[in-house]
């Protein structure tokens, strides 16, 4: 089913609903399968564990087998003008509340170090919810039992944290432009200090702490990519090979994806492609440059090879110990290359021997 709204068209499709409550909030999922033409940006009236909400269709999501599992709550209607404009009469009836619930507080005493920080009334004014912010956990049902004979609708007192308080006030962040938590973050992610060192970020609480007096969420923007990033790059105090000659890493660029090397007290900036593992390339060329274990502890032509070369060497070795050829049968005749019947091993000698007695009783 296709509808036309204004000068835009939009396709009524699925069997669940994501509802969001407020402006920017989290998305609740409800079932809308006996609403056929409902579309997204429809407001609707649902039933939630604080009462019914009138919350705006954000989303609509056909039932595969994922949501079947699950069984959701039905969506009760569509939302009417009645409702939208009783919602805005309660709205602006909030600072009012708001006032007296912190006038109520003071003459009862005890929430000294509670902050109120708003008043929340539901689309029809059944349910008046305010919400508060505490270092620890308060005892509030005197001050709900004092709210509530002031107020017909049912009263509730909500502690919130740090961040939920500076997602509700809004305002400026550190970086200039409106906070993130106010504009566009719907849920927050735990940070860690682990992610500031990750990206080298000064440890210096200005510098890391937002305005809600917790770690900026901003940290986990970019911390994925600099941990892989980091994946290619040598740690700090590695000897690496550069153009300019061999030194030590001292610090690490990861999205310029190259690191500062320390070389005859001279910085140079190295890219990744340019750098060589001194370590590594060290044990690979003792490793060629060791005796071969088939020809002894000299070097040979398998023993500075590596990988599939050394394998294919070896075999071509023991091939040529079977079928020697014509130039090595004179070379172990004469005496003069006693060095190099030395070198081969007792194995292939006792080969040869038993080769040449045959060859002897056959021309007998």
């Amino acid at each position: 089913m296709t509808a036309i709204n204004e000068d835009t068209s939009r396709t009524a499709t699925g069997h669940i609903a994501g509802v969001r409550f407020f402006e920017v909030g989290k998305l609740y999922h409800f079932g809308c399968e006996h609403l056929p033409d409902l579309m997204v940006g429809d407001w609707v009236i649902v039933e939630t564990a604080r009462g019914r909400q009138m919350g705006q269709v954000m989303s609509l999501l056909p039932l595969d087998e994922s949501h079947k599992e699950r069984d959701y709550k039905p969506i009760l209607r569509k939302a009417t003008p009645t409702d939208t404009l009783s919602q805005k009469l309660w709205q602006a009836r909030e600072v009012e509340a708001l006032i007296n619930c912190r006038e109520k507080a003071a003459e009862l005493g005890g929430f000294k170090d509670a902050k109120f920080i708003a008043a929340q009334y539901n689309f029809d004014g059944t349910l008046l919810t305010f919400l508060f912010t505490a270092e620890d956990k308060l005892n509030t049902n005197k001050l709900r039992s004092v709210l509530q004979r002031s107020y017909k609708a049912k009263v509730e007192l909500r502690q919130i944290g740090p961040r939920d308080v500076a997602k509700l006030i809004g305002g400026m962040g550190a970086c200039g432009i409106p906070r993130c938590c106010s504009t566009h973050l719907t849920d927050f992610s735990p940070i860690s200090i682990k992610m500031a060192k990750a990206q080298g970020i000064s440890l210096n609480p200005s510098e890391i702490t937002g305005m809600c007096g917790r770690l900026r969420c901003c940290l986990i923007y970019e911390y994925e990519q600099y941990v892989e990033a980091r994946k290619q790059l040598p740690k700090r105090n590695k000897r690496v090979g550069t153009p300019h000659g061999e030194g030590r890493v001292i610090d690490v660029h990861p999205l310029q994806d190259a690191v500062t090397v320390m070389v005859e007290d001279t910085r140079h900036l190295v890219t990744r492609e340019e750098l060589i593992p001194m370590e590594e390339y060290e044990a690979l060329k003792a490793k060629a440059e060791a005796g071969c274990s088939k020809h002894g502890d000299g070097p040979c032509e398998c023993g500075a090879r590596q990988g599939s070369d050394a394998a294919e060497s070896s075999a071509a070795v023991e091939a040529d110990d079977q079928t020697p050829s014509e130039p090595e049968r004179n070379r172990t005749r004469d005496p003069e290359h006693d060095s190099y019947g030395e070198q081969r091993s007792a194995r292939g000698r006792s080969r040869r021997h038993r080769g040449r007695g045959k060859n002897r009783s056959k021309k007998e």
